[in-house]
């Protein structure tokens, strides 16, 4: 599954394998620049369970997401330096209608993962859990914020 993903993205695109309490995993999308982050997974019609994409950011910080220009409905994770859950939001909506709603981690978070709706109730994840992933080398462009991740996972 891994390498049909890969070889249908361009090879700009990068994935982790990213790990549950209970054994199971995901293969996730990073969206670490700007871009990737202010696009996400807009106009995806479709996403398995086994599929999910991670926002990595250079600095704890209150990340607020919106369901802009989405089709389906996710779960939102936000995750500690630790890699722990500190927020969750279950079956979030596609906004229909603007001004679309914002959320926000109740608690400074360094990573965010949207997952098919259903997965957080599927795996019985809650606040504290640790998840397990990876980051691979990435390749930034010259921004502070940017920059800042690159020394956060040491390339």
């Amino acid at each position: 599954m891994l390498f049909s993903l890969l070889s249908a993205q361009p090879a700009s695109k990068k994935f982790v394998k990213i790990y549950f309490p209970d054994g199971d995993s995901v293969t996730a999308e990073l969206a670490v620049t700007p871009e990737e982050r202010a696009r996400g997974l807009m106009y995806r019609k479709k996403m398995g369970f086994d599929q999910g994409m991670l926002f990595i950011f250079g600095k704890k910080g209150f990340y607020s997401f919106w369901m802009k220009n989405m089709v389906i409905p996710l779960d939102f994770i936000w995750l500690d330096e630790e890699k722990r859950i500190v927020h969750l939001e279950q079956n979030v909506p596609p906004c229909k209608q603007e001004p679309c709603p914002n959320h926000t981690s109740k608690v400074p978070a360094l990573f965010f993962l949207e997952l098919k709706a259903g997965s957080v109730e599927r795996r019985k994840l809650k606040v504290l859990d640790r998840l397990d992933f990876i980051l691979p080398n990435l390749t930034f462009p010259g921004t502070l914020e940017e920059r800042l991740v690159k020394t956060l996972i040491g390339s």
